[in-house]
């Protein structure tokens, strides 16, 4: 990066790290070498050992001392899964050689040679062995997953000093590190209490700001912790969906329909609806509300008459309504309505999906003019602590739109289609093997 930006190392301020949060590896700290590959968020491979304490009755301590509903989706299972399988014997543990922890851990470690072990107190958030009440690493669910604490790493304020990289001679500071989606609310600028944005990336993500207040869902929704700055800590509500844009790539890549992403919106525009079709992208089981392990994607309402095109608007359809889903619950846990949505994401300059988005919704969309918010939210919070940037409201300054989507569908249609989307939902559900 710093070679194809032709700029002099000594002008660069400092760098942030934003990830993927859940995806794991455990390495060895001797040889900085990963035991096993990387296993990433949206991997089903620890399915068993989450069935396995869902059973065992752990459901509700797990969501009271994290926030989060036990699924594979979360870091803690994937550990023991490795750890079971490339250290029976506990050896490497019991050496104290082994280290584990979410990609902004492992990069830190490796940007700065093995000097600095650290991690945010987002990521921590996501893993399912960090206590949001207590702000630390839990014994019990250490215990629970069989995880030593010396192999967890230390849990920093988002904006902090983190370490230094190591280049030409000069020493970078490395001043922010924060999960993508939590970067991407604070790239958004939503600072407020109430404030929303929804991610379109490979998954389909929508955080509330909820400041100071931890709101615990009884409905799917996740508490995690959107920021912390000093000695404020900021939550969220969180909702996933786990198949998004990943959908769209399947119409590339899996079925050939189209050769590049951009060709989806030119597709749905060709036909006027989706002739009936709906189709429930639930590759690897379906997130928030739902948090259904075990669905798999299916298609409803395919006739003679079907055409690629119709199938492609469908596609996009599914991901504007999976995130409709997620808005009607956060709302009525929140207690609030939501009057405007900012959005984000590699689909999110679909224009067709944004509006049909706004359509079903019947809420506001405001896009940004920098699309990367979740490299913005980095940025922006480590400038915070190098000074470059000299506070909050010089950053809100810089906030952009590039363009308001507001709804334009007749609310009897609306109404018909978002019934028909609730019915592909529940036969989808239905469907067990």
């Amino acid at each position: 990066c710093i070679n194809d930006s032709r700029i002099d190392v000594n002008d660069i301020d400092s760098i942030g790290i934003t990830n993927q949060r859940e995806t794991v590896v455990v390495w060895d700290k001797e040889t900085l070498e990963a035991i096993y590959p990387a296993i990433v968020w949206q991997s089903r491979q620890s399915e068993g050992i989450c069935n396995d304490l869902i059973n065992s009755g752990y459901t509700d301590m797990i969501h009271e001392k994290t926030g989060l509903f036990i699924n594979p989706y979360f870091s803690a299972s994937k550990i023991k899964w490795i750890l079971d399988n490339y250290d029976k014997d506990h050896a490497l543990r019991n050496s104290n050689r082994l280290l584990c922890g979410t990609i902004d851990t492992y990069l830190l470690y490796r940007l700065t040679k093995g000097v600095s072990f650290k991690t945010d107190y987002t990521n921590a958030s996501r893993t399912m062995l960090f206590n949001i009440n207590t702000l630390t690493w839990d014994n019990e669910l250490l215990d629970l997953f069989g995880i030593n604490l010396n192999m967890l790493p230390e849990v920093m304020d988002s904006s902090s000093l983190f370490g230094h990289f190591e280049y030409d001679g000069i020493y970078i500071p490395i001043t922010a590190m924060i999960g993508d989606q939590q970067s991407s609310l604070f790239g958004h600028i939503a600072f407020n209490k109430g404030s929303t944005k929804v991610t379109y990336g490979t998954g389909c993500f929508m955080l509330m700001n909820t400041k100071d207040e931890k709101i615990f869902s009884k409905n799917g929704l996740l508490t995690t912790i959107a920021y912390k700055i000093g000695d404020e800590v900021c939550y969220a509500l969180e909702g996933s969906v786990f198949v998004a844009g990943s959908a769209v790539q399947w119409l590339r890549d899996g079925l050939k329909l189209i050769s590049n992403s951009a060709q989806s919106e030119e597709a749905a525009t060709l036909v006027s609806d989706t002739m009936g079709v709906y189709f429930v992208p639930a590759f690897v089981g379906m997130g928030t509300p739902y948090w259904d392990n075990e669905s798999r994607g299916a298609i409803f309402g395919l006739s003679r008459g079907t055409t690629k095109e119709h199938l492609i608007r469908a596609t996009l359809e599914g991901i504007a309504y999976e995130a409709l889903d997620v808005l009607e619950v956060m709302e009525k846990e929140a207690k609030v309505r939501i009057p405007e949505i900012s959005v984000d994401g590699g689909a999110a300059i679909n224009n067709f999906l944004i509006q049909f988005e706004s359509d079903i919704t019947l809420r506001r969309l405001v896009r940004p003019r920098e699309l990367e918010t979740t490299a913005l939210g980095a940025c922006y919070l480590a400038g915070l602590y190098t000074k470059f940037f000299s506070s909050i409201k010089e950053i809100e300054k810089l906030h952009e739109v590039d363009k308001l989507f507001m709804p334009t569908m007749e609310k009897e249609k609306r109404d018909y289609l978002v019934e028909g989307w609730k019915i592909a939902v529940n036969a989808t559900r239905m469907f067990k093997r």
